[in-house]
Parts: structure tokens; C-alpha cells; sequence
């Protein structure tokens, strides 16, 4: 099993970091750097200022626990998704644009790849964790918008990451796709599927609108 996580920022790095025990080998694609700044947010240490944050969480990975992982210092555009994306069996969207994600499930519903997205709202009050199936990317309000800027929403971004760890370790053991709702007061699952050869679905009410507007979120 390979997990391709698909941006090392707030979400990606918090949620790559808690799946390091799966038995699955992991890659981490980013073209960004870490900055100071990004300390306040996302699960890098000093040492890693000025690195690109793939190979950081790489080192991060290998010289703290021991775990192997590959690094891609890339962005993922149309002209090397699949390059990027062929050997996984798992793709993990932690992206911060609009046209990322898009890249993305375009390839992902073309290739039968699973892909899962997660999202912080921008008030940093709740998020949500949606399988490919039930994932509509809107337009960003202001294009190349900066997210995760600061470190208010550090706690939030701990549940969302911890949450899609669980439910890329749920899909890795189990072959389940869970969909949810993170909120300070709990998480809400809003569909459930078994991918599993014996392939059965059942959906889980929320208190809020499964259908929800995806730009109700920005994916961090």
C-alpha cells in the first residue's frame, strides 16, 4: 500500500506525521518551503526552516522514528499528475488551491485512484473530511488566498489532521471511506462506504448538511 499525501502544509504534515505506524509506505508532494511562520501551524521544527516541506517531513520522519518516506519538491499540475499519482493507492488531497484539486480528482475519477479531501472552514470553527465521489471544489474568494497563516487555529487543525489520519488508517485496514464533520464539539460521520471487494453503503445523518458547499471550507 502507498499513501501519496498532496501537500505538506497545516493539515498534510499533521495528518502524514500521525500515519507514520500504518503498514503502507508514504510520500509527501510540495513545492512550497518552510517558513517561520508556518511553525505556528503545521508539524515541522526549526530544523526544518528553508527546507521544502516534503523532503522536511521526510527527514522529520526518518531521523525521528525511523520511518522511510519519499519526497517529490514539486507542484502537482496537469503535466505530472500522473506521473506523481501512478504508483499510489491511496491520494490524500491536503492542497490550498482551487486548481490543485482539480488537477487532482480529474485525475483520480479517471484513473479509479481513491482520493479523500480535507478542509478547515475559514474561521477555523469546523471541517470536513470527503471522499472524491462527494467532493465539489469551489473558487477560492481572492486567488492564491494565504491559509494557516498564523497559529489560532492550531487546535482545530489537530482535530481535522488526527481525524483524517483515522480515516486513512480506517481505509488502509479496512477498506471503509468515511466521510465526516469536525467541530469542537465532535465529529459527525455523514456517509460510509465499504470499498472492499464486498462492497456495501449506508449514509449517517449529520446535524449539518452533508451537502454542504464546499466553499463553506478551504482546504489547508
Amino acid at each position: 500500500m502507498r499513501i501519496v499525501f498532496c501537500g505538506v502544509g497545516a493539515l498534510g504534515s499533521h495528518a502524514g506525521w500521525l500515519c507514520r505506524n500504518l503498514p503502507a509506505e508514504m510520500s509527501f508532494v510540495d513545492f512550497d518551503r518552510v517558513e517561520s511562520k508556518n511553525l505556528l501551524a503545521q508539524a515541522f521544527t526549526k530544523q526544518a526552516l528553508g527546507r521544502n516541506k516534503a523532503e522536511a517531513m521526510r527527514l522529520q520522519l526518518l531521523n525521528f522514528y525511523g520511518v522511510r518516506a519519499t519526497a517529490f519538491p514539486v507542484r502537482i499540475e496537469s503535466t505530472n499528475v500522473e506521473s506523481l499519482g501512478e504508483p499510489a493507492d491511496l491520494l490524500v488531497d491536503c492542497l490550498d488551491n482551487v486548481a490543485g484539486r482539480h488537477v487532482l480528482s480529474t485525475y483520480a475519477r479517471a484513473s479509479s485512484k481513491p482520493l479523500v479531501h480535507a478542509a478547515l472552514s475559514a474561521d477555523g470553527q469546523f471541517g470536513l473530511i470527503r471522499w472524491d465521489e462527494h467532493f465539489v471544489p469551489d473558487p477560492e474568494d481572492v486567488a492564491g488566498q494565504a491559509t494557516c497563516e498564523g497559529g489560532e487555529h492550531l487546535p482545530a487543525i489537530a482535530r481535522i489532521g488526527a481525524a483524517l489520519a483515522g480515516i486513512v488508517q480506517e481505509f488502509v485496514e479496512l477498506g471503509l471511506k468515511r466521510d465526516v464533520m469536525v467541530a469542537r464539539s465532535g465529529i459527525t460521520t455523514t456517509s460510509l462506504v465499504d470499498a472492499s471487494p464486498a462492497t456495501r453503503r449506508y449514509h449517517v445523518p449529520s446535524s449539518r448538511s452533508a451537502g454542504a458547499q464546499a466553499n463553506d471550507f478551504e482546504v489547508r
